[in-house]
């Protein structure tokens, strides 16, 4: 019997041309959650409970539940890690359970420069600031997070991916659109 290899996963730190980190963070998570060999799955389904309720769709009931000892600035930023299968889902869900004023942004600094996530919180807080100039933890994030260059950007989501459009209104104004925020 002739074995077929199969070919690598897209990682998001191939797509952003930059080598994969191997997150400590990752390895944790993975433990204290009971998921590790379905940790991006978790994560997401944990951020759509936590309030990222624009990603909601059914989970597979046998995943573990939320872990509320994780904090949600651990949860978004792993939800970031370039270990990861390439999912735009999972940067658009930690970029919708981070935009909350309660968010610790100088946590959410120290553990994305620790697990190299600069360039896509970076992405993310540029894109707020276009749509919610001072929502926090952005506003923060374009202060104080140093970049952290990568080769390739376009793997990133496009705006339009991160905010609610509404179509024309009922009075006949034009379309609206609104940052995408985490639901309670």
């Amino acid at each position: 019997m002739e074995l077929k290899e199969q070919a690598p996963v897209t990682t998001l730190a191939r797509k952003l041309g930059t080598p994969a980190h191997v997150s400590g963070l990752a390895i944790r998570l993975g433990r204290s959650s009971g998921a590790v060999d379905r940790l991006p799955e978790w994560l997401l389904k944990v951020a759509v409970v936590r309030g990222a309720s624009h990603y909601q769709r059914d989970f597979d009931p046998s995943l573990p539940p939320d872990n509320p000892a994780i904090s949600d600035e651990e949860i978004g930023i792993a939800l970031c890690l370039g270990q990861h299968p390439y999912n735009l889902d999972n940067l658009r869900a930690a970029a919708q359970l981070l935009s909350f004023p309660r968010v610790d942004a100088d946590k959410l600094c120290r553990l994305a420069v620790r697990e190299r996530c600069e360039p896509v919180l970076l992405h993310i807080a540029a894109v707020a600031e276009r749509f919610a100039p001072t929502l926090e933890p952005w506003a923060c994030l374009r202060r104080h997070l140093p970049p952290r260059p990568v080769q390739r950007t376009e793997a990133l989501p496009h705006w339009t991916r991160l905010v609610s459009h509404t179509g024309v209104t009922a009075r006949g104004g034009p379309p609206k659109t609104d940052w995408l925020c985490r639901h309670e």
